[in-house]
């Protein structure tokens, strides 16, 4: 394929040396008279163990040359590429001008094309960027009337200095965002570009594409930063860290593995808190402070409080609490979140039942015992034995486990009760692209309707730069892809 890429810095020279290598035919962009001479000149433009030997296999090969001049390039091609800088603000924000300002460049070049001109975002970017900068940038007479056949996709970059080439042809998988969510119209052209490096490609909304990457930096900051407050308690009572952290990770099952990993209620129990509370106090005492081990208790109990604040206020009294125990499958009740919820709920004069089939009121003792009469007395009159006991009492039903397995035999028995799921589920609502409704109603959209009901439909109007009419989208579509 014939394909653009702005921005030839760290993420664009690397891109463009592999997909050229590949056996694509690739035109660097950018602003920088020194880097575009440079590329010119089958030289990289930056630092990068292997890469040196792929621009030079490359260059002879006729597959790359670089430009300044945008709008060329992408009348030459089928599909560029934005890889260009989103460096901090002062306010730790991102700042996105420069995908802004090369979006526009594309979307006017884009104007003057009758064939279809896919658009991958490859920038690292926040949550959003795709709908409320790139869309707007690049149809701005109606970009959202593009979500429905979008030509714009994200494929974030996973690659780490020094590695980057052993990076680009061995990731873990390729993630690709589009408007769906779905492989869309654009699937053939990642195929292309991409499906020879992996056969894991992964279809996630653009959103959940955007925020990946910074995640995983972040994750990896998080590991970065736990071995070495690990390292330093060690060394402050005598051990050897590293051979401490070399076990650790030899357990695969818990410590690295997807264990603990999914989003979910505030971690409780005998264990986690208590060993916890235990190396930060020994580390004190020591001299040494381990403010990432130290935020996790503070953290826990903030996750908590955005749990009970998801219980609306809206005058029902009436609450079902599914589960107790601070997880399924134990009647553990030392530290469990959930008896704080309960606690709160009590407090506040809600008339609260509870079910947990792992907990046994007559049973009960102990540790136990003791934590009951203390947060949740008269617990036997709040417990009740059956499901279903607890769906026909409950106006508000708070899940903390079997989610799914409740809201069905709701359902079965007839009840409508307000769920929420403690476990964060419907917190988790995308700050929503534009109404549907709205897009409708928009004039371009409504326009745009009507030519295509008549068989001559054109997403950008009939003036001088009108792209093709929506019956020839098919055809350009498969162009492009056979290209």
């Amino acid at each position: 394929m014939k394909v653009s890429i702005f921005g030839l810095g760290y993420v664009g020279c690397v891109t463009a040396a592999c997909l050229a290598r590949d056996g694509h035919e690739v035109t660097g962009v950018d602003v920088m008279a020194s880097k575009v001479k440079r590329m010119d000149e089958g030289l990289p433009t930056v630092v990068e163990t292997g890469i040196d030997e792929i621009f030079a296999e490359v260059k002879s090969q006729g597959r790359l040359r670089a430009t300044t001049d945008g709008r060329a390039a992408v009348l030459e091609t089928d599909v560029s590429i934005i890889c260009v800088g989103t460096p901090n603000a002062r306010d730790g924000s991102l700042d996105l001008s420069y995908i802004k300002a090369t979006a526009n460049l594309i979307g006017q070049a884009m104007m003057e094309k009758s064939e279809r001109h896919v658009v991958i975002l490859r920038s690292t970017v926040p949550a959003g960027t795709c709908e409320n900068v790139v869309l707007p940038a690049l149809h701005s007479d109606n970009p959202y009337s593009y979500l429905f056949d979008s030509d714009l996709v994200i494929v974030p970059e996973f690659l780490r200095e020094g590695t980057a080439i052993a990076d680009y042809y061995d990731p873990p998988f390729v993630v690709v965002g589009t408007a769906s969510g779905l492989p869309d119209n654009n699937r053939e052209v990642i195929q292309r570009l991409f499906g020879s490096v992996t056969d894991s490609i992964e279809w996630v909304p653009y959103r959940e594409a955007e925020v990946l990457k910074a995640i995983c930096n972040v994750f990896h900051a998080l590991k970065v930063s736990f071995a070495n407050e690990i390292g330093s308690f060690c060394h402050s009572v005598g051990v050897d860290g590293k051979t401490v952290m070399g076990l650790l990770v030899k357990d695969q099952k818990l410590n690295i593995s997807p264990a603990y990993m999914r989003p979910g209620m505030a971690f409780g129990g005998s264990c986690l808190p208590k060993d916890l509370r235990m190396i930060v106090n020994l580390a004190s005492r020591n001299a040494v402070d381990l403010p990432l081990l130290r935020s996790i208790l503070p953290s826990n109990d903030a996750h908590l409080r955005r749990a009970i604040e998801m219980i609306p206020i809206n005058g029902s009294r009436k609450i079902g609490l599914n589960g107790l125990a601070f997880k399924s499958g134990t009647d553990d009740l030392r530290e469990s979140p959930i008896v704080i919820v309960a606690e709160h709920l009590i407090g506040k004069g809600y008339d609260l039942k509870i079910h947990d089939p792992a907990i046994e009121v007559s049973r009960l003792g102990g540790a136990n015992q003791d934590f009951i009469e203390k947060h949740i007395p008269h617990l036997a009159n709040r417990m009740v034995s059956t499901l279903d006991e607890l769906i026909e009492h409950s106006e508000i039903l708070l899940v903390t486990r079997d989610g799914d397995v409740i809201s069905e035999r709701a359902a079965d028995l007839g009840r409508k009760p307000t769920i929420i799921d403690l476990r964060g589920k419907p917190a988790y609502v995308k700050k929503p692209m534009p109404m549907l409704e709205n897009i409708l109603q928009h004039p371009a959209t409504k326009a745009m309707a009507i030519l295509k009901q008549n068989g001559n439909g054109n997403g950008r109007g009939n003036g001088e730069h009108a792209r093709k009419s929506a019956n020839g989208r098919n055809g350009r579509r498969n162009s492009a892809v056979a290209a």
